[in-house]
């Protein structure tokens, strides 16, 4: 995963929706994503936003998050429709950009949001999108990319409370369209990824492992990678299977922080948790600006490095790639490892790829109902649309192949 800043943004990056910019712009999206060898990229179900949108209904699009650029290969969708999208976007994403590429993207309708503490107005552009633009709100509810395309993580409940929230108050309908992102390679990426196996295995200072499975391999890099963890925080390596070792060191280093800065163990969801840290880390460490020790600056600066690191452990389930050892599940793996171990900025693009989106039908949120539905209920709602998209996808790609 990708290192990011923590704290609190200096300021906002509002939405300063400009669409014939956003036209304008297209021809360099398309370069960004042929650069990704992202050769293909078929939208399926946009007649139904199409009609919501002819409908004047407030939109929001809730898509997984499972790999770099797949925003882009939503964005075809609108611009198909020549409408662009409203894109809530982590703070961290502009303040590490240039600045045209920051004006650029609010142009194209994205704004930034604080994942991390009470943005409140991230929340009311949001809202006012949803009640009265006539342009669709984009939010991934995963929050971040966890290479995972055949399998979601948990949808976070923001999205669901802000269409709630919308809904209340509202005018006109709010719909929620789940929406699928689904990524094959055209080409066998194998011997691009033989290579990358390579450069970790030299990363732990091993010999190739030339004389395995290439699945095997990666696995075995895995637990060579887990134990040097295991044995920087807990002095010794675990045994088990590596989901049961995942699970128990995320604990352990969660619980430590939450026992730390008082935080009650409420959340279910491990980036909930992560989040609530994380925030406790950043309002202590501003509370007491210019008066820390170093001390307590450096155990700010491990707690927060703890967190990265259980988030990274997050993506990593254990039994991912054992239950499919497909050549998609080998390569996301790969990605992971490559970013978390070798440090990369973005993966190795190893061949061809195309893509799928496909929109699902509308959830509408009925004006004067919507205080009797829960946040989580809607949630899993979504969740469970869009991973039985991501199933049907495959399903329907086994018979064709």
């Amino acid at each position: 995963m990708n290192i990011q800043p923590y704290g609190t943004p200096e300021g906002q990056w509002p939405p300063l929706m400009t669409p014939w910019w956003f036209l304008l712009t297209g021809p360099m999206r398309r370069k960004a994503l042929r650069k990704q060898k992202i050769v293909r990229v078929e939208v399926q179900g946009l007649e139904h936003l199409k009609k919501t949108l002819a409908s004047n209904h407030g939109v929001m699009l809730t898509p997984n998050h499972s790999f770099h650029w797949d925003s882009y290969c939503l964005v075809t969708a609108a611009e198909e429709l020549r409408t662009p999208f409203y894109i809530m976007t982590a703070w961290q994403v502009f303040a590490m950009s240039k600045w045209f590429e920051r004006y650029s993207m609010q142009r194209c309708g994205c704004f930034s949001v604080d994942r991390e503490g009470a943005d409140v107005q991230s929340l009311k552009t949001a809202v006012d999108i949803l009640q009265n633009r006539k342009h669709p709100l984009l939010i991934f509810p995963e929050g971040d990319v966890y290479h995972m395309n055949d399998r979601i993580t948990a949808f976070r409940d923001g999205a669901a409370a802000i269409a709630l929230l919308a809904a209340r108050k509202s005018s006109r309908p709010i719909s929620i369209f789940p929406v699928a992102i689904k990524r094959w390679y055209r080409q066998d990426p194998t011997p691009s990824l033989l290579q990358t196996i390579e450069k970790l295995e030299k990363r732990l200072f091993w010999r190739p492992q030339t004389d395995q499975p290439i699945t095997e391999r990666v696995l075995h890099v895995a637990r060579g990678l887990l134990s040097l963890k295991e044995m920087e925080h807990l002095r010794v390596t675990q045994t088990g299977s590596l989901s049961v070792r995942v699970e128990r060191l995320s604990s352990i280093l969660l619980s430590k922080s939450e026992n730390r800065y008082g935080r009650e163990k409420k959340l279910s969801l491990i980036p909930e948790r992560v989040k609530d840290v994380r925030r406790a880390i950043i309002e202590a460490s501003e509370k007491a600006a210019g008066t820390a020790s170093k001390e307590q600056e450096r155990q700010w600066a491990e707690d927060m490095d703890n967190m990265f690191l259980v988030t990274q452990l997050y993506s990593y389930p254990g039994n991912y790639l054992e239950e499919n050892p497909s050549v998609e599940r080998l390569a996301e793996t790969l990605d992971k490892l490559e970013e978390d171990a070798l440090e990369a900025s973005y993966p190795t693009v190893h061949a061809e790829r195309e893509v799928l989106v496909r929109f699902d039908q509308p959830i509408v949120l009925p004006i004067g109902k919507e205080k009797s539905l829960i946040p989580a209920e809607l949630t899993n709602q979504v969740g469970n649309r869009v991973q039985a998209m991501l199933d049907g996808m495959n399903a329907q790609r086994e018979k064709q192949s």
